[in-house]
Protein backbone atom coordinates (compact mmCIF):
# COMPACT_ATOMS: atom_id res chain seq x y z
CA UNK A 1 0.00 0.00 0.00
CA UNK A 2 1.38 3.43 -0.93
CA UNK A 3 1.60 6.39 1.46
CA UNK A 4 -1.56 7.98 0.10
CA UNK A 5 -3.66 4.90 0.82
CA UNK A 6 -2.01 4.45 4.23
CA UNK A 7 -2.98 8.03 5.11
CA UNK A 8 -6.55 7.47 3.87
CA UNK A 9 -6.94 4.25 5.89
CA UNK A 10 -5.47 5.87 9.03
CA UNK A 11 -7.89 8.77 8.64
CA UNK A 12 -10.88 6.45 8.16
CA UNK A 13 -9.82 4.59 11.32
CA UNK A 14 -9.64 7.89 13.22
CA UNK A 15 -13.05 8.97 11.88
CA UNK A 16 -14.55 5.68 13.06
CA UNK A 17 -12.85 6.01 16.46
CA UNK A 18 -13.90 9.65 16.97
CA UNK A 19 -17.54 9.37 15.90
CA UNK A 20 -19.19 12.75 16.45
CA UNK A 21 -15.84 14.44 17.09
CA UNK A 22 -14.50 14.30 13.52
CA UNK A 23 -13.51 17.97 13.70
CA UNK A 24 -11.15 17.17 16.58
CA UNK A 25 -8.94 14.96 14.41
CA UNK A 26 -5.59 16.66 13.77
CA UNK A 27 -3.07 16.24 10.98
CA UNK A 28 -0.56 15.17 13.65
CA UNK A 29 -2.88 12.34 14.77
CA UNK A 30 -3.38 11.22 11.19
CA UNK A 31 0.36 11.22 10.48
CA UNK A 32 1.16 9.43 13.72
CA UNK A 33 -1.41 6.70 13.01
CA UNK A 34 -0.19 6.39 9.39
CA UNK A 35 3.45 6.59 10.48
CA UNK A 36 4.22 9.26 7.86
CA UNK A 37 5.64 12.78 7.90
CA UNK A 38 3.40 15.83 8.33
CA UNK A 39 4.06 17.18 4.84
CA UNK A 40 2.54 14.15 3.10
CA UNK A 41 -1.04 15.09 4.01
CA UNK A 42 -0.72 18.46 2.30
CA UNK A 43 1.27 16.94 -0.57
CA UNK A 44 -1.37 14.28 -1.37
CA UNK A 45 -4.59 16.03 -0.32
CA UNK A 46 -3.98 19.77 -0.06
CA UNK A 47 -5.29 19.98 3.51
CA UNK A 48 -6.94 18.01 6.28
CA UNK A 49 -10.49 19.01 5.29
CA UNK A 50 -10.08 17.65 1.76
CA UNK A 51 -8.65 14.42 3.19
CA UNK A 52 -11.56 14.08 5.61
CA UNK A 53 -14.08 14.68 2.79
CA UNK A 54 -12.40 11.99 0.66
CA UNK A 55 -12.48 9.53 3.56
CA UNK A 56 -16.11 10.32 4.38
CA UNK A 57 -16.98 9.75 0.72
CA UNK A 58 -15.32 6.32 0.85
CA UNK A 59 -17.16 5.42 4.07
CA UNK A 60 -20.53 6.47 2.62
CA UNK A 61 -19.82 4.71 -0.69
CA UNK A 62 -19.55 1.45 1.23
CA UNK A 63 -22.89 2.08 2.90
CA UNK A 64 -24.60 3.04 -0.37
CA UNK A 65 -23.27 -0.15 -1.96
CA UNK A 66 -24.91 -2.06 0.90
CA UNK A 67 -28.24 -0.44 0.02
CA UNK A 68 -28.18 -2.31 -3.26
CA UNK A 69 -28.12 -5.63 -1.41
CA UNK A 70 -31.36 -5.07 0.48
CA UNK A 71 -33.13 -7.50 -1.84
CA UNK A 72 -31.93 -10.41 0.28
CA UNK A 73 -33.18 -8.79 3.49
CA UNK A 74 -36.54 -7.80 2.04
CA UNK A 75 -37.54 -10.88 0.09
CA UNK A 76 -41.32 -11.14 0.13
CA UNK A 77 -41.79 -7.43 0.84
CA UNK A 78 -43.96 -5.26 -1.39
CA UNK A 79 -42.12 -2.56 -3.35
CA UNK A 80 -43.39 0.06 -0.88
CA UNK A 81 -42.19 -2.01 2.09
CA UNK A 82 -38.76 -2.33 0.46
CA UNK A 83 -38.58 1.42 -0.10
CA UNK A 84 -39.72 2.06 3.47
CA UNK A 85 -37.07 -0.36 4.75
CA UNK A 86 -34.32 1.32 2.71
CA UNK A 87 -35.43 4.77 3.84
CA UNK A 88 -35.38 3.79 7.49
CA UNK A 89 -31.99 2.17 7.02
CA UNK A 90 -30.72 5.38 5.40
CA UNK A 91 -32.09 7.68 8.09
CA UNK A 92 -30.81 5.43 10.86
CA UNK A 93 -27.34 5.58 9.33
CA UNK A 94 -27.52 9.37 9.02
CA UNK A 95 -28.42 9.83 12.68
CA UNK A 96 -26.06 7.16 14.02
CA UNK A 97 -23.17 8.66 12.03
CA UNK A 98 -24.23 12.30 12.19
CA UNK A 99 -20.83 13.95 11.81
CA UNK A 100 -19.80 11.84 8.82
CA UNK A 101 -23.24 12.17 7.24
CA UNK A 102 -23.29 15.94 7.61
CA UNK A 103 -19.86 16.24 5.99
CA UNK A 104 -20.97 14.02 3.10
CA UNK A 105 -24.26 15.80 2.44
CA UNK A 106 -22.78 19.28 2.69
CA UNK A 107 -19.86 18.34 0.43
CA UNK A 108 -22.30 16.98 -2.17
CA UNK A 109 -24.40 20.13 -1.94
CA UNK A 110 -21.46 22.52 -2.25
CA UNK A 111 -19.67 20.62 -5.03
CA UNK A 112 -22.10 18.25 -6.78
CA UNK A 113 -20.45 15.53 -8.85
CA UNK A 114 -21.91 12.92 -11.12
CA UNK A 115 -20.73 10.10 -8.85
CA UNK A 116 -21.11 11.71 -5.42
CA UNK A 117 -22.85 9.99 -2.53
CA UNK A 118 -26.13 11.83 -3.09
CA UNK A 119 -26.26 10.68 -6.71
CA UNK A 120 -25.30 7.12 -5.78
CA UNK A 121 -28.10 7.12 -3.18
CA UNK A 122 -30.50 8.45 -5.81
CA UNK A 123 -29.51 5.58 -8.14
CA UNK A 124 -30.11 3.04 -5.36
CA UNK A 125 -33.61 4.45 -4.72
CA UNK A 126 -34.70 4.91 -8.32
CA UNK A 127 -35.64 1.26 -9.05
CA UNK A 128 -37.59 0.99 -5.80
CA UNK A 129 -39.57 4.16 -6.48
CA UNK A 130 -40.19 2.85 -10.00
CA UNK A 131 -41.48 -0.45 -8.60
CA UNK A 132 -43.84 1.44 -6.29
CA UNK A 133 -45.18 3.65 -9.06
CA UNK A 134 -44.92 1.81 -12.41
CA UNK A 135 -47.60 4.18 -13.75
CA UNK A 136 -45.23 7.19 -13.60
CA UNK A 137 -43.36 8.31 -16.67
CA UNK A 138 -39.56 8.59 -16.56
CA UNK A 139 -39.53 12.33 -15.86
CA UNK A 140 -41.96 12.05 -12.94
CA UNK A 141 -40.13 9.04 -11.55
CA UNK A 142 -36.76 10.79 -11.62
CA UNK A 143 -38.14 14.02 -10.17
CA UNK A 144 -39.97 12.29 -7.31
CA UNK A 145 -36.92 10.16 -6.48
CA UNK A 146 -34.87 13.37 -6.35
CA UNK A 147 -37.50 14.89 -4.03
CA UNK A 148 -37.32 11.88 -1.74
CA UNK A 149 -33.53 11.99 -1.39
CA UNK A 150 -33.56 15.76 -0.90
CA UNK A 151 -36.29 15.65 1.75
CA UNK A 152 -34.46 12.93 3.66
CA UNK A 153 -31.20 14.90 3.62
CA UNK A 154 -32.91 18.12 4.69
CA UNK A 155 -34.86 16.29 7.40
CA UNK A 156 -31.57 15.04 8.81
CA UNK A 157 -29.82 18.40 8.57
CA UNK A 158 -32.79 20.31 9.99
CA UNK A 159 -34.01 17.77 12.54
CA UNK A 160 -33.98 20.40 15.31
CA UNK A 161 -36.35 22.59 13.29
CA UNK A 162 -38.64 19.62 12.66
CA UNK A 163 -38.78 19.02 16.41
CA UNK A 164 -39.51 22.69 17.06
CA UNK A 165 -42.17 23.14 14.37
CA UNK A 166 -43.76 19.70 14.11
CA UNK A 167 -42.98 18.18 17.47
CA UNK A 168 -41.32 15.13 15.90
CA UNK A 169 -37.98 14.04 17.34
CA UNK A 170 -36.14 12.43 14.45
CA UNK A 171 -33.43 11.21 16.82
CA UNK A 172 -36.10 8.90 18.23
CA UNK A 173 -36.20 5.80 15.96
CA UNK A 174 -39.97 5.34 16.20
CA UNK A 175 -40.78 8.99 15.49
CA UNK A 176 -38.24 8.98 12.65
CA UNK A 177 -39.91 5.91 11.16
CA UNK A 178 -43.35 7.55 11.35
CA UNK A 179 -42.01 10.75 9.77
CA UNK A 180 -40.37 8.79 6.96
CA UNK A 181 -43.59 6.89 6.29
CA UNK A 182 -45.44 10.21 5.94
CA UNK A 183 -42.78 11.46 3.53
CA UNK A 184 -43.15 8.32 1.39
CA UNK A 185 -46.93 8.61 1.30
CA UNK A 186 -46.77 12.30 0.40
CA UNK A 187 -44.19 11.90 -2.38
CA UNK A 188 -45.54 8.65 -3.82
CA UNK A 189 -49.14 9.84 -3.49
CA UNK A 190 -50.30 6.52 -2.02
Amino acid sequence: MDNKEIIIQATIDLINENGENVNNITVRQICKKANVGLGLVNYHFGNKDKLIELCVERIINGIVDNFRTIGEKTEGFTPFEKLDYLGNMTLTFLFEHAAVSKISILADMSMPKEDDNTHRTYLAYLPLVSACRPDWNKETLERKTFYLITVMQQSFLRHKMILQFYGMDLKNPQERKEFHSKILHDILEV
